[in-house]
């Protein structure tokens, strides 16, 4: 058995600010005996304009974020999901959203980007989002070993594609980190409903951490960050406020449920994602 905790965040264009807040709930989460921390998405910046990531664009295994996240992994000794960090890509007008993983040695062990991207018009409340205007989309779905289990990586709008969480069941994900920036809007209707059916269909943990409160930009994320088990049981969950949620995962009681409910054998259609353009 072990505990792992997701991270409750209202971050703001101010990256020193956001990193001193990320490094105190890490501590906390830290003295609560978690061993496997998950940031949210936009950890270190959500800045007043889509093009603020941009311009604070790290070099892949070089740059202030990734040294911080490294640093808290081997400081704490606790692996590190990484919200995610902006990262260079080939357009320099945009980011890749990566999801980085570190070991308790402070050493980069998977990456993972943003596949599916938040372009959506929201009449109710008349917000707009373009993520593909600042964002270049990932290709490649990430599934690593860990001392908990195999871990999958996920973010955000991800979780409305359930294929690519079967794909990552497909390659032995037992458990899911998924950090995110829901707006409240689609939160309050949505993000629970959609967490524990990605637990429950693929009998898998979901360690959501959530963006929570109101932005400088004007956004409002919805908060409510959770750890589900195998049986879409919600094990902890902070509604609202900055925080942390931990709760323990047991790989073994993950397996005595596939075990006896053997849904993941009886899939007759093998759903892989096809990347190709």
């Amino acid at each position: 058995m072990s505990k792992v905790a997701a991270i409750q965040m209202a971050s703001g264009p101010n990256v020193k600010a956001n990193l001193d807040e990320a490094e105190k709930l890490i501590k906390t989460a830290v003295q609560q005996g978690a061993e496997l921390i998950v940031l949210p998405e936009n950890f270190a910046i959500m800045g007043t304009s889509e093009t603020d990531k941009v311009k604070i664009a790290e070099t892949y295994g070089h740059g202030l974020l990734q040294d911080f996240l490294a640093e808290q992994a081997q400081k704490q000794g606790v692996w590190l999901v990484g919200g995610t960090v902006p990262l260079a890509s080939r357009d320099p007008a945009k980011v890749a959203a990566a999801c980085l993983l570190y070991s308790d040695k402070g050493e980069c062990i998977a990456r993972y980007d943003k596949i599916h991207l938040f372009d959506v018009t929201m009449e109710a409340t008349n917000e707009s989002y373009t993520e593909s205007e600042t964002i270049s989309a990932g290709k490649d779905v990430a599934v690593v070993d860990t001392p908990f289990g195999k871990l999958g990586l996920a973010v955000c709008y991800d979780l409305r594609f359930p294929e690519l969480f079967r794909t990552m069941v497909n390659r032995g994900m037992e458990i899911c980190a998924l950090p995110s920036a829901f707006t409240g809007l689609t939160g309050k209707v949505h993000w629970e409903s959609l967490l524990r059916s990605r637990a429950i269909e693929n009998l898998s943990y979901v360690i959501a951490a959530d963006q929570g409160g109101y932005h400088v930009g004007g956004r409002e994320t919805h908060g409510d960050s959770m750890v589900i088990d195998p049986w879409g049981v919600i094990l902890n969950r902070l509604p609202n406020g900055t925080g942390v949620v931990v709760a323990d995962i047991d790989i073994i009681k993950l397996e005595r449920t596939r075990k006896m409910f053997p849904v993941l054998e009886h899939k007759r259609i093998n759903c892989e994602l096809n990347l190709n353009p």
